[in-house]
C-alpha cells in the first residue's frame, strides 16, 4: 500500500503560500533511501508572514474572543476529519519517518482523541469564566477570567510528527490562541496535512499557520519573534537550550519537553516473561526513537540470567521490514544522519567494554534503508556513553543491581529526568521506589503508556513545564484577576477635611 505525496506549500493566513525564496527540501523514504516528494523551505521572511497572519487573527478577535463552545465545535470537527483520513495519514507518516504502519495508525487514533479531549475542555471553559475567589474580606468581590495568550510558537520533532503537533496545536487552539507550527524538517508531511484539515473544519484564517523548513531558517526566527507570547518546544536538549534562550530574551514563557535516558527497574519478584515484554516495548517502540524510551534497563541480579536469555530470544524474533508490511514491528531509522549516529553509539558500546547480547548490525534481509537490528548491551557501566547519553534508536543498555537503594541510585544518576519504570509484584515497593525517582513520569509494571488526559514532562535536563491533561490547557491561558469594590461606603482613605494648611 502506498499513497501519492501531496506537494504542499506553506500554510499562512488560511492559504497555501509558496515560500518567498521558492525553496524546497527533499522528502526521503527511510525504507528505500529514495526521494518521494518535497516540502517547502521557509525563510525568516516566511516566518514573519506567518506570525503576522497569526497576530491579525488575534487582533480580529474572531477566534480569540470566541466562546469555548464555538471552539469546541471546530476541534471536534477536526477530530472527525482526522478519523476519516486515518489510512491516508498513517501511510503518509510511515513513508515519511519509517515507523511501522500499525504504530502510525495508533498515533492517528490518539490525534483524534486529543482534539476531542481539548474540545471538551474548551466547552467547559465557558462555565469556569469569572470563577469566584473567596477573599475573606467584606466589600470586595473577586473573580478569575482565563484569556488566551495570543500568538504562540509550536516547534515539534520528527518521531511523532502528527501526534506531537497535536499535543501542542489542540490545547493552544482550545484556549483561543493563534498558532504558528514549525514541524521538524525531517518529517513534516502530516503536519502540513493537519493545516488543510483544520481549515476544512472551519478554523478561521490565521488561527493555525504551518511553516516547514530548516531550524536556523524557520525555527530560530520563530522562537525569537517578540510578537510570540509563548514558545512550546519538543526536541533535543541542545536545541531546546537555544530556543529557550531566544524566548527568554523577549521575557516570554516556554515549555521545554527535551531528551531523556529513562531507566526501567526490574526486581526479582517480577514475572520475567511480562517484564521482558515491557522492556522491549519500552525501547524498541517507535523504532527506539522516543524521548521517554526506557533505554537503561536495571535487572536485579538474581533473575538476570533467565531474564537476559528470554530478552535475547524475544528481541531476535521482532519482525523487521518495510513499515507498510503487515505485522512490521521495527522499521528504519528516520534518515541517514540518525542511522550513522546510532551506529556510532553501537561502536562506542563495544569500545567501552559493554557486552553485545544481540543485534548491533544491519539486518541481512534489508540491504537498503536505514535499518538497524534491535540491539541489547549488558554489563554496562555508569561511565559508558551508551548508559549516559540519549541514543534515540533501538539500543538498550542494561546493568544489574543487588538492592533497592542501589537501583534507585543508578536510575537517578543521570542528567535527565523525563521518565522511569518499576516492575515488581510488591506494590508497596513500587510505591517507595516511584517516590524516590527523580522524574516527571513513572510507570508501574509497564513502560511507555501515554494518555492525553495525564500530564507529560520531565525534570533536570529533560526540561520543564507540562503538556497534556488540564495542565497543557491551562498553560496556554493567562489568568486575569477581576476585583470589584461592592460596598456602598466611601473608601475614605483620604478624608475630606478641608483645604490643607498653606505650606508658604
Amino acid at each position: 500500500m502506498s499513497v501519492a505525496i501531496p506537494k504542499r506549500q506553506l500554510f499562512i493566513g488560511g492559504r497555501w503560500v509558496e515560500p518567498v525564496k521558492g525553496g524546497r527540501l527533499p522528502v526521503i523514504n527511510p525504507s528505500t533511501e529514495e526521494e518521494i516528494g518535497t516540502i517547502p523551505a521557509a525563510t525568516p521572511a516566511d516566518v514573519d508572514a506567518a506570525v503576522s497572519a497569526a497576530q491579525a487573527c488575534v487582533d480580529s478577535g474572531e477566534w480569540t474572543r470566541s466562546t469555548g463552545a464555538y471552539r469546541a465545535k471546530i476541534l471536534h470537527a477536526i477530530a472527525d476529519k482526522v478519523r476519516e483520513q486515518k489510512t491516508f495519514l498513517a501511510t503518509l507518516e510511515s513513508l515519511d519517518n519509517g515507523k511501522p504502519l500499525a504504530e502510525a495508525e495508533w498515533d492517528v487514533d490518539d490525534v483524534a482523541t486529543c482534539f476531542d479531549y481539548y474540545a471538551d475542555l474548551a466547552a467547559a471553559l465557558d462555565a469556569r469564566q469569572y470563577e469566584p475567589v473567596d477573599l475573606g474580606a467584606e466589600g470586595f468581590e473577586c473573580a478569575l477570567r482565563r484569556d488566551p495568550l495570543g500568538v504562540v510558537a509550536l516547534i515539534t520533532p520528527w518521531n511523532y510528527p502528527l501526534l506531537m503537533s497535536t499535543w501542542k496545536v489542540a490545547p493552544a487552539l482550545a484556549a483561543g490562541n493563534a498558532a504558528v507550527l514549525k514541524p521538524s524538517e525531517a518529517a513534516s508531511l502530516t503536519s502540513l496535512e493537519l493545516a488543510g484539515i483544520a481549515a476544512g473544519a472551519g478554523l478561521p484564517p490565521g488561527a493555525l499557520n504551518v511553516v516547514t523548513g530548516l531550524g536556523p531558517d524557520a525555527g530560530a526566527p520563530l522562537s525569537a519573534d517578540p510578537r510570540v507570547a509563548k514558545v512550546a518546544f519538543t526536541g533535543s536538549t541542545g536545541t531546546g537550550r537555544a530556543v529557550y534562550l531566544a524566548a527568554a530574551r523577549n521575557l516570554r514563557p516556554a515549555v521545554m519537553e527535551l531528551g531523556g535516558k529513562s531507566a526501567l527497574i526490574v526486581f526479582d519478584d517480577a514475572d520475567v516473561a511480562r517484564a521482558v515484554e515491557w522492556a522491549m516495548f519500552g525501547v524498541f517502540w517507535t523504532n527506539g526513537q522516543i524521548c521517554s524510551s526506557t533505554s537503561r534497563l536495571l535487572v536485579q541480579r538474581g533473575i538476570a540470567p533467565a531474564f537476559y536469555k528470554q530478552l535475547k530470544r524475544r528481541t531476535e524474533s521482532i519482525k523487521i521490514s518495510d513499515p507498510l508490511v503487515p505485522g512490521c514491528r521495527l522499521g528504519p531509522l528516520v534518515n541517514e544522519l540518525q542511522y550513522k549516529k546510532v551506529v556510532g553509539y553501537v561502536e562506542a558500546g563495544k569500545a567501552d567494554g559493554a557486552t553485545l547480547l544481540t543485534g548491533g548490525r544491519r539486518p541481512p534481509h534489508m540491504p537498503k534503508g536505514y535499518y538497524l537490528e534491535p540491539t541489547v548491551f549488558i554489563d554496562c557501566k555508569p561511565e559508558h556513553r551508551i548508559w549516559r547519553e540519549e541514543i534515540f534508536g533501538p539500543v538498550l543498555a542494561s546493568a544489574t543491581f543487588e538492592t533497592e537503594a542501589e537501583a534507585i541510585a543508578l536510575a537517578n544518576g543521570s542528567e535527565f529526568g523525563l521518565a522511569a519504570g518499576v516492575i515488581s509484584s510488591d506494590l508497596e515497593r513500587c510505591r517507595r521506589v516511584q517516590e524516590a525517582l527523580q522524574v516527571g513520569i513513572c510507570w508501574i509494571n509497564c513502560s511507555q503508556p501515554c494518555f492525553c488526559q495525564a500530564p507529560w514532562g520531565g525534570v533536570k535536563n529533560s526540561g520543564f513545564g507540562r503538556e497534556l491533561g488540564p495542565f497543557g490547557f491551562e498553560g496556554f491561558m493567562s489568568v486575569k484577576q477581576v476585583t470589584t469594590y461592592t460596598s456602598s461606603d466611601k473608601w475614605d482613605w483620604y478624608p475630606e477635611t478641608g483645604p490643607s494648611p498653606s505650606r508658604d
